[in-house]
């Protein structure tokens, strides 16, 4: 598939890396320009061009930029068609976005985006943690293989976002329509807590919007009981043990 990655952060970085190395044809595109780029998410074949070259004529553009920024790319995504598969990998999250009344008040955050952009979106890759998704990807078949959810009004869309999540190397998990995805934001029983597919759907079913914006709000404090440089799986049990 001809994919571009926009943004080249540890997220984007590593989702351009992957599918790489699983034989795309993967652009790799950031609001700095080519150069900022960092050589090792090219190591694996993507090539690094301007942002505004970045979205024609590809099968998929996965957004990989902070979450109040996309929809400063409604412009650029006028101009794709219709059957391109556009996916965001954001969350919100106040302390660094800001507070966003319309989610405040009860809006799924993707719904959001996709409506600001004024086309539909995927989402996907949002629920797990950027060193999970660099180091624990596995090959499927493989007992524990960690799970990502995938949620989109389309099913044509969400079960090509659900082939490009196994060729990261994680189970894709059907999680529905994109109203439903709120159960995979931060800091749901579901959000960064490393389930197989047999405890995902009892996960996202349990989510509680109140309860998790709580545990979301509270995540600097949670993180001040961590040792001074936690592990992956410090901070893995942190989200755990906040819906036990």
């Amino acid at each position: 598939m001809k994919i571009t990655v926009i943004g080249a952060g540890v997220i984007g970085g590593n989702l351009a890396n992957k599918l790489s190395a699983a034989g795309h044809d993967v652009q790799v595109a950031d609001a700095r320009g080519p150069e900022a780029v960092p050589a090792e998410v090219l190591e694996s074949g993507a090539r690094a061009l301007p942002l505004d070259a970045a979205a024609q004529d590809r099968d998929v553009i996965i957004l990989s930029i902070p979450f109040d920024r996309v929809p400063e790319l409604a412009d650029l995504l006028a101009t794709v068609p219709d059957e391109t598969v556009v996916i965001d990998t954001s969350n919100y999250y106040p302390h660094l976005n800001g507070r966003i009344e319309a989610v405040e008040n009860g809006q799924v955050e993707s719904v959001r985006n996709a409506e600001l952009l004024g086309r539909p979106v995927v989402k996907a890759w949002n629920a797990a943690l950027a060193e999970t998704q660099r180091t624990k990807g596995v090959p499927a078949g493989t007992p524990g293989r960690i799970a990502i959810p995938v949620a989109a009004d389309s099913e044509e869309a969400r079960r090509l976002a659900m082939r490009l999540v196994d060729d990261t190397g994680f189970d894709p998990y059907d999680a529905g329509v994109l109203a439903d995805s709120w159960r995979q934001q931060p800091m749901g029983p579901a959000y960064c807590t490393e389930l197989t597919m047999d405890e995902l759907g009892p996960a996202l079913a349990s989510a509680d919007r109140d309860k998790d914006a709580r545990v979301r709000d509270s995540m600097m404090e949670r993180f001040a009981t961590l040792p001074p440089q936690p592990t992956l799986d410090d901070v893995v049990e942190m989200n755990r043990a906040a819906h036990r």
